[in-house]
């Protein structure tokens, strides 16, 4: 293993493991002493890295809230509160997202098909602009305080960098800001639809229904008037990582595409070990 520190591959493996059971080496070039998890995102965590991950992937994966997680983890032998729960995901979500979102790169298609969600966010509504291809693959998602140009402009902006490449079409509703949005950041070749026609395609209608993920995910309970997300960061983040992950796990990448359930298991049991061994090895 090469030293974190400068980077020499001159270490030396030392009897000794962690209070975790992290192996310890030992730097021959600065004489420094560090273990598997030194100079990586899960340093000086006080749990094991895959009990902080499947915390954190659980929490986007499944509708259980922040005490649920510390309960059931009780039964595992390990004891943390809500508020670490809370802290993981806001150190470990963003993290997880930028690798799912490097490995979507080049893989959407040519026809997309966006609309935006209404999120309630600290008492007031916001915008969650969301895009999928033809084959209900997710280009993007993101957060937005207002729905106008100035939105529309940064949402294309954003899927057209995650994505590596423009569209050929583009299907919206008929809201004023798209036009002129799609032709500035998109290009004028591309087709952009807000017929009566498109917007009853099986693509677009399937984007309908795809909003129900995210409006299942948080609370509508009310506190001190406050309903849903609590501040516009963690709705942000919170958004973002559950689409990527949600994407992720989606077993169809083709339209109408046939999967057994036998199969569907064997592809979620896959992506997740190896989602695992990717966000260690971060």
């Amino acid at each position: 293993m090469n030293c974190p520190h400068c980077q020499s591959i001159a270490t030396t493996q030392l009897a000794r493991k962690t209070s975790l059971g992290y192996q310890v080496f030992r730097c021959r070039c600065c004489q420094r002493v560090f273990n598997e998890r030194t100079a990586t995102p899960f340093n000086y965590l006080e749990f094991p890295t895959d009990i902080v991950l499947l915390v954190v992937l659980w929490r986007l994966r499944y509708k259980l809230s922040l005490r649920d997680l510390a309960e059931m983890f009780l039964e595992r032998g390990f004891e943390f509160t809500h508020e670490a729960v809370r802290d993981w995901e806001a150190r470990f979500a963003p993290l997880i997202t930028e690798h799912l979102r490097s490995k979507r790169r080049g893989k959407a298609g040519r026809s997309w098909y966006c609309d935006e969600t209404y999120v309630r966010v600290g008492g007031k509504w916001c915008y969650l602009y969301r895009a999928i291809d033809r084959d209900g693959n997710l280009v993007d998602s993101m957060l937005s305080e207002h729905r106008d140009m100035a939105s529309a402009k940064r949402f294309f902006l954003q899927a057209k960098e995650v994505v590596g490449h423009k569209p050929e079409k583009v299907t919206t509703d008929g809201h004023d800001s798209y036009p002129r949005a799609i032709h500035r950041i998109l290009g004028r070749k591309v087709v952009h639809r807000t017929s009566r026609l498109a917007l009853i395609e099986l693509p677009y209608y399937r984007m309908e229904q795809d909003h129900r993920g995210i409006k299942q995910r948080y609370y509508s309970r009310k506190v001190y008037a406050i309903y849903g997300f609590g501040n516009f960061a963690s709705a942000s983040r919170f958004c973002r990582a559950f689409d990527e992950q949600r994407d992720y796990f989606r077993h169809r990448t083709r339209s109408k595409e046939k999967v057994t359930l036998p199969e569907q298991r064997r592809m979620f049991r896959q992506r997740f070990g190896a989602l695992q061994y990717l966000m260690r090895a971060a």
